[in-house]
């Protein structure tokens, strides 16, 4: 399996408000990637749907841990990697398992769990070297700053 590349876009969310994390794979924001997969699978309600994580209205922990599945806050053995587009995470999340070895992080087994009826095997596997994995979360660190992590 070759492996995906991982970055997270923090922006503000409107004009100077909380900061708001994206996934990016492969150059796609995930947001766009799980539109596309839903709209395609027939799935109702779908498009515009997702948001990114914006920790200033949850505390989920260090981001570093939390996207590396170690957050103490997680859903079970899931961790949330969108949340609404409303900026309420809880309201529409997207959860994936997150599994971080020596050399790779799995994102895989992702659930929307407010429709336990949808299916989302064909989604993913993303696989990303551990190093480019880690990057990205130290850009992110650098981005958001020590308050916000």
């Amino acid at each position: 399996m070759t492996s995906n590349d991982i970055r997270f876009e923090c922006r503000h969310r409107g004009d100077g408000g909380p900061f708001v994390i994206v996934p990016c794979i492969d150059g796609a924001l995930l947001t766009e990637l799980i539109d596309g997969f839903e709209i395609a699978a027939g799935m109702q309600p779908a498009g515009d749907a997702y948001g990114g994580l914006i920790p200033e209205f949850f505390r989920f922990g260090p981001m570093q841990d939390h996207f590396l599945g170690r957050s103490a806050y997680a859903m079970g053995p899931k961790a949330p990697v969108l949340g609404c587009e409303c900026g309420e995470w809880g309201c529409w999340p997207l959860l994936a398992r997150i599994t971080a070895t020596a050399d790779l992080v799995i994102w895989d087994s992702f659930e929307q769990p407010h429709r336990k009826t949808r299916e989302y095997a064909a989604f993913g596997p993303f696989q990303f070297g551990r190093g480019q994995y880690d990057d990205a979360l130290r850009a992110l660190n650098a981005v958001m700053g020590p308050d916000e992590t």
